[in-house]
């Protein structure tokens, strides 16, 4: 994916009150850095931000975080929210690192059309991988619970696959989910792929831990 520059990108995300400069710091306290007790969801890979601000603005009790690596994406996102909205937070990284930034404390795991690294030997680069399962078990509060959307069949029969495999279980299974459901929060990836009728993969992957007495 080529990458248009931002002007002035710098000094955009330097001056942001959003974009959190040394999430590391913050692990295990994210509803101290919040201030309250309220659920928190994290986008990965959260790109231009519309998914994760309307999502942010619509549900007033959950906190929510976005994950972004690249700064020419969180140079056109980080204007876009709005003056106030206090249950949002933007991270800068590599979601290979998500395990130094979050232990316990997360209730929810979006993933938005991820890139779908098609070749076999990068398999275990895709978020769904087992690779980042096992990453993400160190994050969740409790369940894991994991809502995933894709317009790549390749990576979601894939996805399916590995959820399985790594003991979650299946819900919500669409292999058209803009026909399945209405008013729905989308992205804008997604909404340039569904507004020329390709169809969009959906799946929501639960894997409930037992709590020790």
């Amino acid at each position: 994916m080529r990458l248009r520059n931002v002007k002035n990108k710098d000094e955009i995300l330097n001056a942001s009150l959003y974009l959190v400069k040394n999430p590391e710091e913050n692990k295990g306290k994210w509803k101290e850095v919040f201030g309250n007790d309220k659920p928190i969801y994290i986008e990965i890979g959260m790109g231009k931000g519309k998914f994760i601000i309307e999502n942010a603005i619509s549900h007033p009790d959950i906190n929510f975080i976005g994950i972004e690596k690249f700064d020419s994406v969180l140079a056109r996102s980080l204007p876009k929210i709005p003056e106030g909205l206090d249950n949002l937070l933007i991270i800068r990284m590599d979601a290979l690192n998500i395990d130094n930034v979050f232990s316990k404390e997360i209730d929810r795991i979006y993933l938005n059309f991820s890139d779908p690294w098609p070749k076999a030997r990068h398999h275990l680069r895709r978020l769904s991988s087992r690779v980042f399962l096992e990453k993400y078990d160190g994050l969740f509060l409790g369940d894991r619970v994991i809502y995933q959307r894709t317009d790549n069949q390749g990576l979601y029969i894939y996805s399916l696959m590995s959820y399985s495999e790594n003991g979650y279980i299946l819900s919500d299974i669409s292999f058209d989910l803009h026909k399945d459901k209405e008013d729905l929060i989308t992205t804008e990836y997604e909404d340039k792929f569904s507004n020329k009728g390709m169809p969009i993969y959906s799946v929501v992957a639960t894997k409930s831990v037992q709590k020790s007495k």
